[in-house]
C-alpha cells in the first residue's frame, strides 16, 4: 500500500494528485486505487469521480479508472472550454439519436478521441477516450481533410468540396466492416478545433448516415462552436 506523501497543506489537492499519479502507473479498479493510495474507498471514489467530471480521469469499458484527456488537452493549444462545452451537448445528442457520439482532435498524423458518450443500452460502437485513429478513412478523417491543411489526403477533391459546402461527411463500412458514421466540424471562430461524430452499426445508420442524423449532428456541432 502506498501513502500519499506530498503535503501542500491542502488535503483534497494532495489526495487528488496521489490518485492521478496512481492511475498514471496503470489503470486501476476502485479497490486497487484505494489500496495503492492508502485512501478510504469512499474518499477515493468521491475524488476520482470529481476528477472524471473534469476529464482528468476517465473510465475504461471494464469500469477501471484511467487517465483522461484533460491534461493533454489543456497543453494542446485548443480552447480549454472545449470539453466543458461539448459534454452536455454530446449527452443530449446521444439521447436524441440513440447512437455513440465521439469528439476528435487532430494529433499529428492521427485523430484522437478526446470525449465519448454512449447510449445506455443497445448495440453500440465504442471508441475509448485516447484512441488514435487513421486520417485515411472514416467520416471524421474527411472533415479534418476538408477543413485542415493535411498533406497527402487520400480523399478526392470534389468529395472534400462537398464536405465543406454541406458541413457533413459520412462513411459506411469504410474503416471497419459493419460500421457507419457521420461527422461535422467544431470551430472556434474560423479555426477547426475538433470533429463531432455519430457512429453505429451500418444496418441502422446506412445507407446514408448524413440523411439519417446529419441535421441533428450539425446542430450539436454548431452549439459547441457557439459555446466557444
Amino acid at each position: 500500500m502506498r501513502q500519499y506523501s506530498e503535503d501542500s497543506g491542502i488535503k483534497v489537492l494532495d489526495r487528488s494528485v496521489a490518485i492521478v499519479r496512481s492511475v498514471s502507473r496503470g489503470d486501476k479498479s476502485l479497490a486497487a486505487l484505494s489500496q495503492d493510495t492508502g485512501l478510504p474507498r469512499a474518499t477515493t471514489h468521491r475524488i476520482a469521480t470529481a476528477l472524471e467530471v473534469h476529464h482528468v480521469l476517465a473510465r475504461t469499458e471494464s469500469g477501471a479508472w484511467t487517465i483522461g484527456p484533460a491534461l493533454a488537452h489543456f497543453g494542446s493549444g485548443t480552447s480549454p472550454q472545449l470539453l466543458t462545452a461539448a459534454t452536455p451537448v454530446m449527452r443530449g445528442l446521444v439521447a436524441t439519436v440513440g447512437e455513440s457520439v465521439q469528439l476528435y482532435e487532430l494529433t499529428g498524423d492521427t485523430r484522437t478521441c478526446i470525449a465519448s458518450e454512449e447510449p445506455e443500452s443497445g448495440l453500440t460502437y465504442t471508441v475509448p477516450v485516447g484512441s488514435q485513429l487513421s486520417l485515411a478513412a472514416g467520416s471524421a478523417a474527411r472533415v479534418f481533410a476538408a477543413f485542415s491543411l493535411l498533406d497527402d489526403s487520400p480523399f478526392p477533391a470534389n468529395e472534400l468540396n462537398t464536405v465543406k459546402e454541406t458541413g457533413l461527411a459520412e462513411s459506411v463500412a469504410e474503416r471497419e466492416v459493419g460500421l457507419a458514421s457521420v461527422s461535422a466540424p467544431v470551430c472556434e471562430g474560423d479555426r477547426l478545433v475538433a470533429v463531432l461524430s455519430v457512429s453505429g452499426p451500418a444496418e441502422r445508420l446506412g445507407p446514408s448516415p448524413a440523411a439519417k442524423w446529419g441535421a441533428e449532428l450539425a446542430a450539436a456541432a454548431r452549439a459547441i462552436s457557439d459555446a466557444l
